[in-house]
């Protein structure tokens, strides 16, 4: 027998070895490269835990994927002493996933890439009708023009709308805010839009207020946070999110968070729901315009109506003054009663609420803390969403999630 060849099958079993391993790392080293946490190959290193030749070779691997690109020349980091590093970045070119976001006034489309990267984006205004399928196959075509025009690849899609939907089977649990009939299947229809549309790739349908939170909290004003909870408005209506260690929760069935039927005034303005003084009937974009005793105008959508006037009227309109710390009021108990029950560690706000923050962020503060236990013994830090486009990124963050699973599998294959 041949003396060198038990060291060679040695080092072949440990070749193989180190391959399956740094294979077993490439989700989780994608994760970091898109979520900014691993910007070099050293920290990569460090947070993977593995060798120097292992991260190296995930890296090479990922590149070769076309999902990264590894700069050819390390640099030191600035004041540091140790050995310079290759920077990991997103590929300008890699692979997209299709995201669209469907509202009362039409829709939205956009294709996402890698680190919360819009790279295209279409809308439209559109009169929404009963069917499903008349709106998502518009903004599904909308998406496959984006395709075609830039060439890139698609791997999956994502689908943000404004209501509830259960888990795993995207059934609409009550679209109070659009026409669609509950237990409409809509991320079925979404599907075989899809598939008429000639894009492959799994589809996946999520709240867009949960697809805000998952987010602000990967890209954006959320990071870092153990327990943070968002709370938005957009066109209409109000959502809430809480992301729990890095996961989105979303209870039993998907319907978790319903905060916009929180009551917030007994006395209030009547629901959509049934009910009176909900948060929805009185901090949203309608609700706000209400106040001030006007009507929608025809131009743009009911969310920049409002804000444009909170912008223009705040520091020297009486009435807009007024109108936005009515809102605030009403706003902060709702917060404080969440603040109770939940206990975050930081409150991102977005879409009108945002607007009211910078308004007046000192009232709001005071409302919270003044009607909250937990924010009476420590304040509650209470910040802007800042990502644009957050539902959109979000639903690109459900499309992504196969790959992160299995870059191999799903790109290789």
């Amino acid at each position: 027998m041949n003396g060198n060849a038990a060291p060679r099958a040695e080092g072949e079993a440990t070749t193989r070895t180190r391959l399956d391993r740094g294979r077993g790392a490439l989700g989780p080293a994608l994760q970091l490269v898109h979520t900014g946490r691993a910007p070099t190959r050293a920290v990569l290193t460090s947070e993977l835990g593995v060798t120097r030749a292992t991260a190296g070779a995930v890296a090479a691997e990922l590149e070769a994927l076309g999902l990264i690109e590894v700069d050819a020349h390390p640099v030191a980091a600035a004041g540091s002493q140790g050995r310079p590093s290759h920077r990991l970045m997103i590929a300008e070119r890699g692979p997209v996933v299709l995201a669209a976001q469907v509202h009362v006034d039409g829709y939205r489309t956009a294709l996402v890439g890698l680190g919360g990267r819009i790279v295209a984006t279409a809308n439209s205004a559109v009169v929404v009708e009963e069917d499903p399928a008349q709106l998502l196959s518009v903004a599904v075509r909308a998406g496959a023009g984006l395709l075609r025009e830039t060439g890139l690849r698609c791997v999956g899609a994502g689908l943000a709308v404004p209501f509830a939907v259960t888990e795993p089977d995207g059934v609409a649990l009550n679209p109070l805010l659009l026409p669609w009939p509950a237990g409409a299947p809509v991320l079925d229809v979404f599907a075989e839009c899809l598939r008429e549309a000639g894009i492959e790739g799994p589809a996946f349908v999520g709240n867009d207020v949960n697809l805000t939170a998952l987010a602000e909290h990967r890209h954006a004003a959320g990071r870092g946070a153990d327990h943070l909870l968002c709370v938005a408005t957009g066109h209409r209506g109000v959502g809430g999110a809480l992301v729990l260690s890095g996961r989105l929760h979303t209870g039993s069935a998907g319907l978790a968070l319903e905060v916009g039927h929180l009551t917030v005034d007994p006395d209030g303005r009547p629901c959509h729901c049934g009910s009176r003084g909900c948060l929805d009937a009185e901090t949203d974009p309608l609700a706000f315009l209400a106040a001030l005793g006007r009507e929608p105008g025809p131009d743009g959508s009911l969310l920049r109506q409002a804000e444009d006037l909170i912008r223009d009227g705040y520091a020297h309109d009486p009435a807009v003054r007024a109108a936005v710390r009515a809102l605030i009021d009403r706003l902060g108990l709702g917060l404080a009663g969440l603040v109770n029950i939940l206990n975050p560690d930081r409150i991102i706000l977005g879409g009108l609420h945002r607007a009211l923050l910078e308004a007046d962020p000192e009232r709001l503060h005071e409302v919270v803390a003044r009607r909250s236990l937990w924010g009476q013994s420590g304040a509650v830090p209470l910040d802007g969403c800042t990502l644009p486009f957050n539902s959109l990124v979000g639903a690109g963050e459900l499309a992504w999630q196969p790959v992160f699973d299995d870059p191999l599998g799903v790109l290789a294959g």
